[in-house]
């Protein structure tokens, strides 16, 4: 048995330097260790799966992650382990519980995946090895882990025991409820504007400084076809999780953050906006072009109709959203996004189809990751000048 702090304190000398996941009861000492210390960062997702997005953005704005979970969430993650990690080469140090271990009582509802938990993180081709619960076993085994990450540029992961980590309390300050934020309503009659037409907004009043990331589907192929620039980052799967690696980013650069989002993909990691909404990043807005179907897949019709983002935006904490129906409505609200400090959340209703000439990013995604990379590390000042 460990001590959270030796953990934590071993993990920092080997670079790793922000945390997020979901809570397990095998991880609260470790979980509880990371909120107490002042000079780490923790962020809480609202599912597994939202935590690996988080944890990629941070890797893309230099940090060194580690995402925590219960096993039972590893369905959750396999999405963007297998589509997001893997496509892009992002590693992250990923701790999973061992709930069902067999032999051990537990709760049947963790009896089969007990059973398939390491067999699950080898089927995703995943190295993987168990937590190091003694304090000399804990150095080799980072540097191990560090190790195989830097040369596959994939996650590593370590199974945590029941009691391989000492109880330790927890000194959390309680989080304060956000002010009320602003609505404006952009109303207008006609015909909605095009996806594409969008983006050419986007790319006229983003600042040259600013972050893109567009999210999967025929989003981030629109934007490729229109500009492709180290700035942009194209999703290529892991859908749901552009708002995710959009918070990861915007917490760790100062940066204008932008994420163009889709009505399917929001609405499928909705809880991402609570997120958004606690950890308010101020240089982070919010896009979401909802022409209110499954574009990519034949045009099947979303909920969206029915839902107001702007509410749902405001509701979990953004500081500001705006709702617009026409292309100057969503320019003012993207001129006003730039020039005040957010969370900012703009939806706009577009017009479903894409380009007639739509083309594919020919730039792989590995490259793609590690150009954005190297454009967040790059001094704002020489690339406004640039």
């Amino acid at each position: 048995m460990i001590t959270a702090q030796d953990f934590i304190s071993e993990a920092g000398r080997a670079g790793f330097d922000f945390y997020t996941g979901v809570p397990c009861s095998f991880l609260t000492p470790l979980i509880n260790g990371v909120l107490s210390a002042p000079m780490l960062a923790y962020v809480g997702a609202t599912s597994e799966g939202e935590a690996v997005a988080i944890a990629a953005g941070a890797w893309l704005a230099g940090r060194q992650t580690v995402v925590m979970c219960q096993n039972s969430g590893l369905g959750n993650a396999v999405n963007p382990l297998t589509s997001l990690n893997a496509p892009f080469r992002i590693p992250t140090l990923f701790l999973t519980t061992w709930r069902g271990e067999p032999g051990i009582p537990d709760e049947p509802q963790h009896e089969l995946m007990g059973e398939i938990t390491q067999d699950l993180i080898a089927v995703m081709r995943l190295e993987q090895a168990p937590f190091p619960n003694e304090a000399a076993a804990l150095a080799p085994a980072l540097s191990q882990a560090a190790a195989r990450m830097e040369a596959t540029g994939l996650p590593y992961a370590f199974v945590v025991r029941k009691g391989d980590v000492a109880e330790t309390a927890l000194n959390q300050a309680p989080r304060e409820l956000p002010p009320p934020g602003e609505r404006v309503d952009h109303h207008a009659i006609g015909a909605r504007p095009t996806r594409a037409a969008a983006l050419e907004r986007v790319l006229a009043v983003a600042p040259e400084e600013a972050a893109i990331i567009a999210t999967t589907g025929k989003c981030g192929r629109e934007l490729f076809t229109l500009a492709d620039r180290p700035q942009h980052l194209y999703q290529v799967g892991s859908m749901g999780g552009a708002s995710g690696m959009g918070l990861g980013v915007a917490l760790n650069s100062p940066r204008p953050v932008v994420v163009l989002d889709g009505d399917g993909a929001a609405l499928m990691k909705l809880g991402s906006l609570a997120t958004i909404g606690a950890h308010a990043p101020g240089n982070l807005v919010h896009v979401i072009l909802d022409n209110g179907v499954h574009d990519s897949t034949g045009g099947q019709a979303t909920v969206s109709a029915s839902v107001d983002f702007a509410a749902i935006a405001l509701a979990c904490g953004y500081r500001r959203a705006a709702s617009c129906a026409s292309l100057e409505g969503f320019e003012h609200a993207l001129r006003r996004a730039f020039a005040q400090a957010g969370p900012t959340l703009i939806h706009l209703r577009i017009a479903p189809g894409s380009m007639a000439k739509l083309g594919r990013p020919t730039v792989k995604p590995p490259e793609v990751a590690r150009r954005f990379r190297d454009f967040l590390a790059s001094p704002m000042a020489a690339t406004r000048a640039a």
